[in-house]
């Protein structure tokens, strides 16, 4: 199989072109190269599959072989794949996702491809929609309680639950321990992805993330998306910001008339190599 190792701001993934859909069990695959001693290293592996309804379709997976639905960082490095192989000419895209179709606007730097911005779509806040098992229609800074602690919390789907809370210091959470008890909490059927935000400033806000599947990583594209909204819908930010993580940094913006999220941020390529595994290729 080969494959190119991609990241966007350290949330990494390794991409294969299957367009012939080759990949006979993408749950088993993403499992063993995103082994980081046995395997390639990654946090999941994401397939180019094609499409009857956009450009091309995104199917990724997290580190524990479970499917997500979207991801920032990685549609990103995907529309660069597209293009650095030679797959489209487009400088933008429509990639069909399980959270609907995206479209990607790449930006090239002379002849190579150094980021893109998507467009995430709207933010969904009904709690039922993310889903949330929660007595009210929305959940914006209301009390959690999480292996015996209370948080304030907001939820947001973004494509992927989430669920942000805000803290005084990022750096002293030892989200290792606590993040597994937010993602298996039982007001979230499907899991959830969870962001400890730190407000700096209107324009810019500290966040590390644990996500499903995967535990902590250096970035997450639609946890920044979540985080942004809910510190606007608390008061603390307005609707274009600057998001730093622990990978680096990304720019996201709530559009105020249509509604739209949009995120920004760069797309690397690593390396690229082949790679076997038995009894997962037809």
């Amino acid at each position: 199989m080969d494959f190119t190792k991609m990241h966007g701001i350290g949330n990494d993934y390794v991409y294969v072109n299957d367009l012939d859909e080759k990949i006979s069990d993408p749950a088993a695959v993403a499992k063993f190269v995103s082994d980081r001693h046995f395997g390639i290293g990654s946090d999941g592996l994401i397939l180019i599959r094609p499409s009857d309804k956009a450009d091309f379709m995104m199917r990724m997976y997290n580190a524990d072989g479970s499917e997500g639905a979207m991801c920032g960082n990685g549609i990103r490095c995907f529309s660069k794949f597209v293009y650095d192989k030679g797959l489209t000419d487009k400088l933008t895209l429509t990639v069909e996702t399980k959270s609907g179709i995206k479209t990607i606007e790449l930006k090239k730097e002379g002849n190579e491809i150094i980021g893109a911005r998507v467009d995430m779509g709207m933010p969904i806040l009904k709690t039922k929609e993310i889903p949330m098992i929660w007595p009210t229609e929305e959940c914006i800074n209301q009390p959690l309680e999480v292996n015996g602690q209370i948080y304030q919390v907001t939820a947001v789907s973004m494509g992927n639950p989430h669920i942000v809370t805000f803290v005084d210091d990022t750096k002293g959470i030892a989200i290792e321990k606590i993040g597994p008890f937010f993602e298996h909490h039982e007001v979230f059927p499907q899991r959830v992805n969870t962001e400890f935000i730190r407000i700096i400033d209107e324009e810019t806000i500290e966040m590390r993330v644990w996500e499903r599947g995967s535990g902590e990583t250096l970035a997450c594209g639609t946890g920044a998306c979540a985080a942004a909204v809910a510190a606007h819908l608390n008061g603390h930010a307005g609707r274009k910001v600057t998001v730093k993580l622990l990978g680096g940094d990304l720019l996201v913006e709530w559009d105020e008339e249509t509604g739209m999220v949009y995120l920004s941020g760069p797309a690397t390529t690593v390396f690229e190599g082949t790679i076997h595994i038995e009894g997962v290729i037809v």
